[in-house]
């Protein structure tokens, strides 16, 4: 099993930064993709961007040069930079993890946290 826990959402004014964190944990030998999505209120979950454990980042073209994603894979972190954050940047933000191998050589996939709360007021 896997646990992603994330952290760093709040409340920021337009224009502002936020850094999002999110931390796994559980019996991880490695983990080959960690993504962010959003879910803004009253709407489907979004896909925002990803980082392969070799670094090859892709992100949702509305975030696009002003959020970044990045990882530390010693400390199965994942984070998001958010820059020139917007109105509609407000939603639910989680942390998803793809293609875990676990201590033991086994395979499992599709882990979310609980998601964190990023407000962004105009």
């Amino acid at each position: 099993q896997v646990q992603l826990v994330e952290s760093g959402g709040g409340l920021v004014q337009a224009g502002g930064s936020l850094r999002l964190s999110c931390v796994a944990s559980g019996s991880i030998f490695s983990i080959n993709f960690m993504r962010w999505y959003r879910q803004p209120p009253g709407k489907q979950r979004e896909f925002v961007a990803t980082c392969t454990s070799g670094g090859i980042t892709n992100y949702a073209d509305p975030v696009k040069g002003r959020f970044t994603i990045s990882r530390d894979n010693a400390n199965n972190t994942l984070y998001l930079q958010m820059n020139s954050l917007r109105p509609e940047d407000t939603a639910v933000y989680y942390c998803n993890a793809g293609g875990v191998r676990d201590s033991y050589g086994g395979w499992s996939d599709n882990y979310w946290g609980q998601g964190t709360q990023v407000t962004v007021s105009s």
